[in-house]
């Protein structure tokens, strides 16, 4: 549909979807020239303990997580990621603790802000399919 409704749209006018989250998505939006987008993804994943990272999604209150004494992504320099540990984000989910699923949420909007950071570069060096193939090769691990 996007390939479809965007030659439609003015150039010079913002193009906005609505209701896309997904790190691909929006790669692959700003790809046929989407200009903003809005989701509750980022919101809905953390309050249910699963963050995006550079490796794909991660459910952090899974029993994996239990003795994880590193960040939530190793790879993000948000505040959750850089002052707790998985394991006590991990804890504060099981427990119920309202905190947890802020932290996760924080990092989650942190994580599709910097994501667009980084598109809008690919864009302004004219190299965002070059962005795209790499960050899908590392987010889906091939």
């Amino acid at each position: 549909m996007i390939d479809f409704t965007v030659p439609l749209m003015p150039e010079e006018k913002p193009r906005y979807l609505m209701g896309v989250g997904t790190p691909d998505y929006l790669i692959e939006g700003s790809l046929r020239g989407v200009d903003m987008f809005d989701c509750v993804l980022p919101t809905r994943l953390g309050r249910h303990g699963t963050i995006l990272t550079s490796k794909g999604k991660r459910i952090i209150r899974d029993k994996c997580y239990a003795e994880d004494f590193g960040p939530m992504d190793p790879n993000c320099d948000c505040y959750a990621c850089k002052n707790y540990q998985a394991s006590y984000v991990r804890h504060l989910l099981k427990a119920k603790e309202m905190f947890g699923q802020r932290l996760c949420t924080y990092h989650n909007i942190w994580f599709l802000v910097k994501l667009m950071e980084k598109i809008r570069e690919a864009i302004a060096e004219d190299c965002l399919g070059n962005f795209a193939k790499s960050f899908y090769e590392e987010y889906y691990g091939g």
